[in-house]
């Protein structure tokens, strides 16, 4: 028996957002990298990107990677936050290519590499617009200048990033000018760049777009294919899953407290997250799950659920219906932030589904039990 809190998984929808989003990209000349990083690089949830049709898998974190290279995944594993010196061997060791943007840590993986006698490919990560990391276009002359001819370094490629640190959506403009740069590069330096990634989820509305992409041919898919949706306006992607991920918790307390609502009883920092007022009517419903867990603002609960407020292990929800007690079960859906917070959370086991029973699509009060239970993971390895 699984107890909550966990993440049940459904792998089915994971394979089947990844093949069709491969489906729509082939034809355009652009590959899909799956993104693992908001999901810890679960093993079997790579694999399920994978099997759906991606070209290689992309993460932020060393651990991720490792945890994926021991659980038998062979494909290339790209680190997409640019490594820390103290991590120079880790990364050698298993990521097949790297994002940098700062030529000591370049040099180090050189050195690193050709102690091994190997090369490790890099990636020159480009500052668009963005403001959070990456070479300023201006700055990427002088940068291959340094780094093309040292040893135990194979220049493969650029990238950017769009709406991580700001909102800013990429445009024809800005994607054209960056898919420039890959030819600047090889006409003044020569070598091929064989990679030009034009970014993650929020650069799909460009890239299935009618006009000319450029040399872009690879996009890094982490949100369109966990959750479905666009990163920036939360709306469904047409034909794709949105509800592969499920977080449940246990019901630890239900009792009627409109007596004691004549005021708010919430502390100021959780108030912004209230969705309604106090109802003298309502029962009052504790969870076992709260801010060490996910991110409880970024939880979608069933119909006539609403939440009252969260502490670091409570959440306190509301709710007309008397039925619920201690010991059951209420199903939300994570948005990407409490998706990413309780797939780190150790206390929160995650469940691996290989099937689905398509009619329990959208939030229920209680889990359905698995068609096809293939794996449990209480926590990291």
């Amino acid at each position: 028996m699984t107890f909550a809190p966990r993440i049940d998984v459904e792998l089915n929808k994971i394979r089947h957002n990844t093949r069709i989003l491969v489906q729509r990209l082939h034809p355009l000349g652009i590959n899909v990298i799956g993104v693992t990083k908001a999901v810890c690089g679960h093993p079997e949830i790579a694999k399920a990107m994978l099997a759906g049709g991606a070209r290689g898998l992309a993460d932020a974190r060393i651990c991720n990677v490792e945890r994926m290279r021991r659980a038998g995944i062979t494909a290339p594993i790209v680190m997409i936050r640019p490594p820390m010196l103290s991590q120079v061997r880790e990364v050698t060791d298993t990521c097949s290519a790297s994002y940098n943007s700062e030529f000591e840590t370049i040099a180090a993986l050189g050195a690193t590499a050709h102690e091994k006698r190997m090369d490790h490919c890099v990636i020159l990560l480009i500052e668009m617009g963005d403001l959070r990391d990456g070479i300023l276009p201006d700055d990427l002359d002088a940068l291959v200048a340094r780094i093309i001819d040292l040893p135990g370094i194979a220049l493969k490629g650029i990238a950017t990033n769009f709406a991580c640190l700001g909102r800013e959506e990429p445009d024809h403009l800005t994607m054209a000018a960056f898919s420039a740069l890959a030819d600047d590069v090889e006409g003044a330096y020569g070598p091929y760049m064989e990679t030009v990634s034009g970014g993650s989820s929020v650069s799909l509305p460009w890239a299935l777009r009618s006009f000319k992409r450029g040399r872009i041919n690879e996009l890094r898919l982490g949100e369109a294919i966990l959750l479905g949706i666009h990163p920036t306006t939360g709306n469904p992607i047409p034909g794709l899953h949105t509800d592969a991920f499920s977080l449940t918790a246990e019901v630890i307390e239900a009792k009627d407290k409109a007596s004691y609502c004549s005021r708010p009883r919430v502390s100021p920092k959780t108030m912004p997250l209230r969705l309604v007022p106090d109802h003298i009517e309502s029962i009052r419903v504790n969870l076992a799950i709260g801010y060490q867990d996910t991110d409880i603002a970024g939880l979608r609960f069933p119909e006539g659920i609403v939440l009252a407020g969260a502490t670091s292990d409570h959440t306190v929800v509301e709710t007309n219906d008397c039925g619920l007690r201690p010991g059951n079960e209420v199903n939300t859906q994570p948005n990407y932030s409490a998706l990413m917070r309780a797939m780190a959370a150790r206390d929160v086991s995650k469940v691996m589904h290989s099937a689905y029973d398509a009619s329990s699509r959208g939030p229920k009060r209680r889990i359905r039990p698995a068609t096809s239970l293939i794996a449990i993971d209480g926590g990291f390895e």
